[in-house]
């Protein structure tokens, strides 16, 4: 029985204090812990100390002195994400026994995830258990716990800003090595078989990890005045939208967009040459239309959209994956970095069977190597390999990128 476990981490330090709390009741308990449930609870008690006295008032005509201070947790954060492919492969796993991802460094620790196919213990057996591993030595006896808020859910379950506020009510617990803790019904097989997150018979989960490293206190300044937060981005989108002094417009597909040719050129090096620089033509200037070919409307419009706002279009969940593609295409081709790597960052997230073939050749046409490295990850399971061989997109990447064919008929006599 081959199984194949891909891990992915990212990570990055934060200076405030997040926690979690995770979607649905899922029983936890602790490994390998020698406290009972209460002391797990409350391992320190102590006495219940009474109200201090209220103060007296002040005397008229005193004035408050204003003070204030506030304490901090100094963390690390990042997430790691955990693919299984092959999930009916390992329900032949008996119950109890587990299958260990590779070891992944967050807050300057190392962890692991170990899955249970067919649930930790004979009572949940028609569950999923998964658990979060201190993955260290054992030797270091007198090394302290190390102090951490986690989660663990299935990839797609919760946006980045959701996430986020998850964690903000969940507590720290302890972590020492080679113990943790695990959710021992993470979710139901017959759920998990029946839900959008089995694809190609994988699944993702994703684990995020708050290490909280130390507290320290620090004097505040008292608060007089109260700054916003910067909304330079709303601005910027609401000038696109309402086309306030827009000095530049673009016919693409049939549609008139108007635009802002200061802005463009700031945010790309090609809309600078197009409109101000050596390829600027006559039909550039103040006023008259500039006509963009072999693009569609809705993707030269959620182009702008990010070039003023920085953000991305809301899409369906199943249309991003295509969305996405589009978007890199007009990316590379009008020279906007980061939004090229958004949208490869988010493609390797949806490659499944009959993707693989096109967006391989998409990441060859516009030299994307990161994604191109996730096709072959996902081809190098040999169940993928032959399914995605079957399909039309197989037949166009053969025509498209002839140079690629060689690639992938060394990794299948590899893996044969």
């Amino acid at each position: 029985m081959l199984v194949f476990l891909q891990s992915m981490t990212r990570g990055d330090p934060v200076s405030s204090r997040p926690s979690l709390q995770r979607k649905g009741s899922h029983l936890l308990c602790f490994l390998c812990s020698p406290f009972t449930a209460a002391q797990r609870k409350n391992p320190h008690p102590e006495q219940r100390r009474p109200n201090p006295p209220s103060r007296p008032a002040m005397p008229s005509g005193g004035k408050p002195r204003r003070s204030a201070s506030a304490i901090f947790a100094d963390t690390a954060s990042g997430h790691h994400l955990l693919t299984v492919h092959g999930y009916s492969r390992t329900k032949g796993v008996p119950t109890g026994e587990r299958v260990k991802s590779r070891p992944f460094a967050i807050g300057g620790h190392r962890w692991r995830i170990d899955y249970y196919p067919n649930g930790v213990r004979a009572e949940v057996a028609d569950y999923v258990s998964l658990s979060l591993m201190l993955d260290e030595d054992e030797d270091v006896a007198a090394a302290p716990a190390v102090k951490a808020q986690y989660d663990i859910r299935l990839a797609g379950e919760a946006e980045e800003e959701e996430e986020g506020a998850a964690l903000a009510s969940a507590s720290v617990d302890d972590f020492t090595p080679g113990r943790g803790w695990v959710y021992t019904t993470f979710v139901s097989r017959e759920e998990l078989e029946g839900s959008e997150h089995l694809r190609n018979d994988s699944f993702t989960v994703r684990c995020d990890i708050v290490v909280v490293r130390d507290y320290r206190a620090e004097d505040a300044a008292v608060a007089f005045v109260s700054v916003p937060q910067c909304d330079l981005r709303r601005d910027l989108a609401g000038l696109l939208e309402t086309e306030k002094g827009a000095d530049v417009v673009f016919e693409v597909g049939g549609e008139t967009v108007a635009a802002h040719r200061c802005v463009l050129a700031a945010r790309s090096s090609v809309f600078a040459a197009e409109l101000f620089g050596p390829m600027k033509g006559g039909n550039a200037d103040a006023g008259v239309v500039v006509r963009v070919e072999d693009m569609k409307p809705e993707v030269f419009k959620a182009l702008l959209r990010f070039a003023y706002s920085g953000l991305l279009p809301e899409t369906r969940k199943e249309d991003q994956d295509v969305t996405c593609q589009h978007l890199l295409v007009a990316a590379d081709r009008y020279g906007m970095r980061r939004l090229k790597l958004i949208c490869e960052e988010k493609l390797c997230e949806c490659i499944n069977v009959g993707s693989a073939a096109i967006v391989l050749a998409l990441a060859e046409q516009h030299r994307c190597e990161g994604l191109k490295k996730a096709c072959f990850d996902f081809l190098a399971a040999p169940a993928n390999l032959r399914a995605v061989v079957a399909t039309e997109g197989f037949q166009h990447l053969s025509r498209s990128c002839p140079s690629l064919m060689a690639e992938v008929i060394t990794m299948s006599l590899g893996i044969s």
